[in-house]
Order: C-alpha cells, then structure tokens, then sequence
C-alpha cells in the first residue's frame, strides 16, 4: 500500500496538480484520490489505467495497485479469491444478508460497522469485497453467478441504504450471467438456515466450497464436504421461488420500502 501511496504522490507531484485537479481530469472526486494516497483505499483496475494515462507512468500505478489488492485480503481468504476468480460458476447461498458479490459499498459499510469495527478495518474489508466484485461479476466475461437469499434479507437494513441495495439487486437480476432467487418465508426451517456457503465450479469441473462463519471463512475441498454442500444448495435452490417471481419480490419490497 505505501508504494502505491508514494507512487501516487510523486506523479501528482510531477505534474503540479492538486488531488482535486487528479479526480477532475479522470472524473472522479477529489476525495477518491486523496483516499488512495492516504492508504484507504485501492483503485479499481480503469481507474488505475486512467491514472496512469494522465501520469504517463506506464503501468506503474496499475502494478502498484494489483500488488496493494494482494496485501488487502486476509492470508485466510485467499485461497477462496483464488478460486472465486478462476470460477466458471458461482452458486451462492446467503439466507439473512445479501451475498457479497452483490452488495453496494454502503451496505457493507453498514454491515461491517455494525460490527464495531475499526473505519480502518471497515475501509479495509470493504475494498477488498468490491476488488471481488470486480474480478467477478463485473468482468466482461464473467462467471454465471445464481444467488439464493432468504427473503429476510430483502427487509433488513437502514432505510436510506436497503433501498438503494434493493434496487443494485434488481439491476443485477437483469445481466444475462447473473440469477437471483428468493426463498420465501413461507419455506419455513430448511437446512439453509444452518448457514451462508458457496460453490463454485472451476475449470475441468473441479469443485471448491466456502463456508462463512462469525470469524473467518472456512476454504472446502474435501470430497464429502463438498457433496453435502451440493445437497444442502440442492434443498434451498428448490425452496426459492423462480426467477421471474423472485425479481417480483424484489421488486415488491422496493416499492414497499419507498
């Protein structure tokens, strides 16, 4: 992160710019970059590019940046990013929250604030949520993504960021990689309940699982771990409702929330 930060500085300085001037040749805020050069956070990969077009320093700041990616997440994480990255298929099981390849930065703000974590250990995890997101989701190739939720998580929230996730939701729903499900409160107790997990399908049709907990996540490879996974997605896939019904709920708690 400091050689990011230094490199920042330096190019800034090279050019005699403000950080403010940075942000407007490269529309962004000025505040983004002074976020950068104070270590808060990383630029997502066209940003770097911008930056470094506007330094003309190469790919100096795009490495810099990939490498500040790597330190951010957690040892215990990466394997599991490995894997999400390298995915074909993503299925993903979250019965109380939105997934995390789906939320906006302000929910899982609030989410991580809630917490109590330190803004430093926030700000930390969340760009490391959203590098995520766009090495994911939001790649032009993209791997297919089907997210269940439990309806709850359509209800929980601080009003003036659950409407704004509803809506991220829904967008999502649409992009042709990506399917969201909801199970219903009417399923009443199901396996799911035990706990979020993922699976994703690698290329070769190899298999990785994770499962989340209140501490760490936990990386799944074993055999049978991984069949139990696939029955307990099997259950809940099957209690959700189809996806045109689903994006209606979606739909129904935006309006309800407005």
């Amino acid at each position: 992160m400091n050689k990011l930060r230094e490199i920042l500085k330096t190019e800034r300085a090279k050019l005699g710019i403000t950080q403010d001037q940075a942000g407007t040749a490269i529309n962004v805020s000025g505040s983004l970059i002074a976020a950068i050069e104070s270590g808060r956070l990383v630029p997502q990969p066209d940003t770097a590019i911008q930056l470094d077009t506007l330094f003309g320093s190469g790919d100096k700041v795009q490495r810099a940046a990939a490498d500040a990616r790597d330190d951010a997440r957690p040892t215990w994480l990466r394997p599991w990013t490995d894997h999400e990255q390298r995915s074909v298929l993503l299925r993903t099981f979250q019965p109380m929250l939105v997934p995390g390849l789906l939320q906006t930065e302000s929910y899982a703000r609030a989410l991580l604030h809630s917490g109590r974590l330190s803004q430093e250990e926030v700000d930390r995890t969340t760009q490391v949520r959203l590098e995520r997101q766009a090495v994911t989701v939001d790649q032009e190739n993209a791997p297919m993504l089907s997210a269940v939720l439990g309806e709850f998580a359509l209800t929980c929230g601080p009003p003036d960021v659950l409407g704004p996730q509803l809506k991220h939701l829904l967008d999502m729903s649409e992009r042709p990689r990506v399917q969201i499900l909801v199970v219903p409160r009417s399923a009443g107790l199901h396996a799911g309940l035990q706990g979020a997990f993922v699976l994703a399908t690698l290329p070769g049709k190899d298999r990785a699982g994770y499962v989340d907990d209140q501490l760490r996540g936990r990386l799944v490879v074993e055999g049978e771990d991984l069949n139990r996974l696939e029955v307990a997605w099997e259950i809940v896939a099957g209690l959700a409702l189809p996806v045109n019904l689903s994006r209606d709920l979606i739909a129904k708690a935006i309006n309800d929330h407005d």
